[in-house]
């Protein structure tokens, strides 16, 4: 198992829902441990097993929910 964190920007992410649809939608991917979001900041934190999930494919949920991955922290 290989862990990877990373903290990724968000844009879009606005108000308590969005909060929720991007931490239930990327939460429920398979090999993803933690997701965090803090609107504030416009972060996502993750916690991934790279063997399991690529960080491309949690960006790509995320664009699904409606928000754009614009970098990591």
């Amino acid at each position: 198992m290989s862990t990877e964190k990373n903290i990724l920007l968000v844009e879009g992410m606005s108000c308590g829902h969005c909060k929720n649809a991007v931490e239930k939608a990327v939460g429920a991917l398979a090999g993803v441990s933690l997701a965090e979001v803090d609107l504030a900041e416009k972060t996502l934190a993750i916690e991934f097993d790279a063997s399991r999930i690529t960080l491309d494919k949690i960006k790509e949920i995320v664009d699904e929910e409606g928000y754009t991955v614009i970098g990591k922290k």
